[in-house]
């Protein structure tokens, strides 16, 4: 925990970096990977300090999640799975990488057997890291174009959402993101998915 926290100090540093557009993008890149810190905190940090670039650096956290996404999808697909077994990189992540293991990703795999495409675009809003969305997407031989076109659509919405809360309350709505993001996260989630089962049932 004191290790993903000191990592979480490292991502808010590049906020007072003239290149913090660019770690924005190389952290929403690794975070569809593998990195734990999700890239909200620097996106958050970069908004406040400039607020006329809000939706400018939430397309930067947007098109760096999208590209991620597509690689863990390609390590799911292509370098996940051995014979019968999981590859030595698969061992590696169940072992090292934080917030993975077995058992979130089988839990995964039968979410995506159950729900299809409205589980992939809640894998956009919900507290279960990305990273494991992306790589049993293509693990489980997901549609890339379902895949993609999903992590688009809710990635896009998650940091222009973020983006425009910061541009228009400022600071005092940081300290709320912060405190409650993970519940607000999923109150977005139910209201999304609650939208797609009202549509199938329409129509």
């Amino acid at each position: 925990m004191r290790r993903v926290r000191q990592l979480y100090d490292w991502v808010l540093s590049w906020a007072a970096s003239p290149y913090g557009a660019a770690a924005l993008f190389v952290l929403a890149f690794i975070e569809s990977v593998f990195f734990p810190v999700p890239p909200d905190a620097l996106l958050i940090a970069l908004v406040l300090g400039s607020r006329s670039r809000a939706f400018h650096f939430a397309l930067i956290c947007s098109l760096g999640s999208l590209l991620g996404g597509a690689a863990g999808y390609g390590l799911g697909h292509y370098a996940w799975l051995a014979g019968d077994g999981y590859t030595a990189l698969a061992h590696f992540f169940f072992d090292k990488i934080p917030g993975f293991s077995q058992e979130l990703y089988h839990e995964v795999g039968r979410r995506f057997e159950e729900w299809g495409f409205e589980i992939i675009f809640a894998a956009g809003f919900t507290p279960v890291p990305y990273k494991v969305f992306t790589i049993s997407a293509g693990a489980f031989d997901v549609s890339f174009t379902r895949f993609l076109t999903a992590s688009l659509i809710s990635r896009s919405a998650r940091f222009f959402a973020v983006a425009a809360l910061i541009w228009w309350f400022g600071e005092p709505v940081k300290a709320l993101i912060d405190r409650y993001f993970n519940m607000l996260a999923i109150l977005f989630t139910i209201l999304l998915l609650g939208g797609f089962i009202a549509l199938k049932l329409l129509f």
